[in-house]
């Protein structure tokens, strides 16, 4: 590689490095500002030197081989054709599970409701991300401490309506920003760190086992706030496809698990040194001129963490719908260059309400956190479970060594779900209740879905009996028309309900069935297969993967990849309507059946969803009963 090559591959690389620093690392990022103080507010023991390097002690090792080993080391090769995340996993899984009856079954179970926990992960991430920040007032303007809730709702009213606009435009100061925050945690932990070096022994595991040793119980709960200092890590391995491996473990280890862990022992250097300062370290370890620079910086620190997690949000309900586990919904893209870059309005309100309710209800960051770890702690432990499943049959490791692997992750990742389960009278149980709520509306979408494809497949007309018996029987009429349908066989619903009503046959017809695979993305080559049926009859496959735009027509005008010129002047759609009817026909219970018939009946167009041409498209209904 020639010189000029390779510095334009360094400054590539070093773009997507400071790229993921200010998207990837956004919410364990702003971690410092309330894990360490959490894992003693409220505690039954005291801050004093030996609890301080415990509670040390357990924030790096738990940090440690949850994100860098876990997430960092062996999460990130699980990737679904480089995506990562709960449900790429979940693809991923599927794939080779298919052997074993029980793990086939889990496996969709499993990874569906950790998509599910992961909405409750994106409400509340806002909610005590921007409410730790604004509580600096409390430091830097203790008159304005009244209007601390207040200035949070304002200031998330204002991240959710400009949601619209994207993340492409500003996205290009999410990474220098983040880079001065993580910078000045450093700093922050440096000084306090050189006043009192003594702290810097929690490195030692020792104090973190002497803590369980002589605290037993406390130690155990006391791991549900030091949870709150791994929050994010799902999303090292969701934004795995944004920027690539690579740069996301570089910046991890170059500069943002460094700053995380000095900041942490900067702030147990403080408290021994300053106990009444429990109530906020963060800020009150720095000098009091630095109080409004830093509260300024950290709310738009927890703002890019916020953001971080809500355009996850929307990222995961697109990857539903294309997986066929939610509706149709109004997908908008806000970028004409990456298609990543998506905004989903009734996701994004939806979330904002939510996030509303909660910032009202819990009313304080401490409160908040008690929420937190369930979401977290949960979905850590399924990812565990579904790279138990790639370990075994995908990577085909060495029994010992999956076994001893597992075994130790599974240990981690259980103690800490337990220990926050412990936090579900306190407010744990809202992300649990809405994760079950969630899980109900994807499985249920999930198999109502079946059952109207079973029932279109029992009704639908063979091919050749179409040709035998209907197809010379019409009149045939200029243009094309292209029939959507959910089978890649029969005759699609649709054109017989149009022959029915019309009693006309288009010159040139196709069936066109669109497939989603359960894979990132599906190539050019794969894309499209077109079969002649015979009489102008075609029937037309389109593959998509559940990360790509789906635009029907824009792969129709690809005459030079199919073959086939389809003017897209002279073309109708015709799509089907279905108007679900819940009977005692056996199939789901009855109330999940009005769920579905509800759920149906809100679904965006299909017209939007496939792009068509909203003036060249008929809809034609029909009634299912299920």
């Amino acid at each position: 590689m020639s010189a000029h090559a390779q510095a334009t591959d360094n400054r590539q690389t070093l773009k997507l490095v400071i790229g993921a620093i200010g998207v990837v690392y956004g919410d364990i990022g702003t971690s410092p500002l309330y894990a360490f103080k959490e894992s003693f507010l409220g505690a039954r023991f005291a801050a004093d030197f030996s609890h301080i390097l415990g509670v040390l002690s357990l924030i790096f090792w738990s940090v440690t081989i949850t994100v860098t080993l876990k997430y960092i080391m062996l999460m990130m090769r699980a990737d679904n054709k480089g995506e990562g995340g709960s449900l790429s996993l979940f693809a991923l899984a599927s794939r080779f599970s298919h052997d074993t009856k029980w793990i086939a079954a889990a496996v969709p179970i499993l990874g569906i409701f950790a998509a599910a926990l992961f909405y409750g992960d994106s409400m509340i991430t806002p909610a005590i991300s921007v409410m730790s920040s604004v509580e600096g007032l409390q430091i830097a303007a203790p008159h304005l401490t009244p209007y601390v809730l207040p200035i949070t709702i304002l200031i998330l009213a204002f991240l959710f309506s400009f949601q619209k606009l994207g993340t492409g435009n500003v996205g290009i100061l999410f990474g220098p920003i983040m880079c001065v925050w993580f910078l000045t945690l450093t700093v922050l932990g440096i000084v306090n760190i050189w006043d009192n070096p003594f702290v810097l022994k929690a490195i030692n595991p020792y104090y973190a086992i002497q803590f369980f040793m002589e605290d037993k119980l406390y130690a155990f709960l006391t791991l549900g706030s030091v949870v709150l200092a791994m929050t994010g890590a799902e999303a090292l391995y969701a934004d795995m496809g944004h920027f690539g491996k690579g740069p996301i473990r570089i910046a991890w280890v170059s500069l943002v698990f460094p700053a995380l862990m000095i900041n942490y022992f900067g702030q147990g250097a403080f408290i021994l040194s300053t106990p009444e300062g429990l109530e906020n370290p963060f800020f009150l370890m720095a000098p009091e001129w630095l109080n409004w620079p830093l509260l300024i910086l950290a709310t738009l620190a927890t703002i890019i963490a916020s953001q971080a997690v809500i355009s996850g949000a929307f990222s995961v309900t697109q990857q539903a719908i294309q997986l066929g586990y939610l509706p149709r919904m109004s997908i908008i893209h806000t970028s004409d260059d990456q298609i990543g870059q998506i905004y989903i309005p009734f996701i994004n309100w939806m979330l904002m309400f939510f996030v509303f309710l909660l910032v009202i209800t819990f009313q304080s960051s401490s409160k908040l956190a008690h929420a937190y770890g369930v979401a977290v702690t949960g979905t850590m432990l399924i990812d565990t479970l579904l790279l138990g499943v790639v370990i075994f049959k995908m990577w085909r490791w060495k029994k010992p060594l999956a076994i001893a692997t597992l075994a130790s992750l599974l240990l981690v990742d259980t103690s800490f779900f337990l220990a926050t389960a412990t936090k579900i009278v306190h407010g744990g149980w809202f992300p649990l209740l809405l994760g079950t709520i969630i899980f109900i509306l994807l499985t249920t979408w999930k198999r109502g879905r079946q059952l109207v494809l079973q029932k279109l497949r029992a009704e639908s007309m063979p091919v050749d009996v179409f040709f035998r018996d209907y197809c010379e029987n019409f009149t045939r009429v200029a243009g094309t028309a292209i029939y959507m349908y959910n089978l890649n066989d029969g005759i699609p619903a649709p054109l017989l309900q149009n022959l029915k009503h019309n009693k006309v046959l288009h010159e040139t017809n196709y069936f066109l069935h669109v497939v989603i695979e359960e894979k990132s993305y599906v190539s050019d080559e794969e894309r499209i297969k077109i079969t002649t049926l015979g009489q102008d009859i075609h029937r037309i496959t389109i593959r998509y993967g559940f990360m790509d735009e789906i635009n029907v027509p824009k792969e129709l005008e690809k005459e030079h990849v199919h073959g086939v010129k389809i003017d897209p002047q002279n073309v109708t759609y015709f799509i089907g309507r279905e108007t679900v009817i819940p009977t005692s026909i056996p199939g789901m219970a009855i109330w999940r059946e009005h769920l579905f018939s509800w759920m149906t009946k809100n679904a965006s167009s299909a017209a939007d969803y496939y792009n068509l041409p909203s003036k060249r498209v008929m809809e034609i209904g029909s009634r299912i009963d299920i």
